[in-house]
């Protein structure tokens, strides 16, 4: 006596995630909205990426979802290519963040081997 469930109304090119219970005001989040909104999956989530907007990080899990959603096909995906630098390169240097030790501190820790 049940009605028959509704297909998903997306079309073939869209794909759907929903990321609830966001502790964000709507009005910034739509701020980040805006800064993604129509431009291809890679810009979208180097954009997610380097945004200083505290809320990216969540925002960008969202989108990876519904890329997931969307299937292999639907969403094409660059691959790295072996011996190109990727994430894993940049996480073995520190080099690139910030530091909160004392510049003596780095240097007497850089002398003796230990990391710091």
């Amino acid at each position: 006596m049940s009605k028959e469930a509704n297909p998903p109304r997306l079309a073939d090119n869209e794909a759907k995630a929903v990321a609830r219970m966001l502790r964000v005001s709507p009005q910034k989040l739509n701020l980040l909205a805006q800064l993604i909104r129509g431009k291809k999956v890679d810009r979208a989530l180097a954009d997610l990426e380097f945004s200083r907007k505290r809320i990216a990080h969540e925002v960008k899990k969202t989108l990876e979802s519904a890329i997931a959603n969307a299937g292999d096909e639907a969403v094409p995906r660059p691959r790295p290519r072996p011996g190109e630098p990727g994430r894993e390169a940049l996480r073995q240097s520190d080099d690139h963040r910030a530091r909160s030790r004392s510049a003596s501190q780095r240097l007497k820790d850089r002398d003796h081997g230990s990391e710091g």
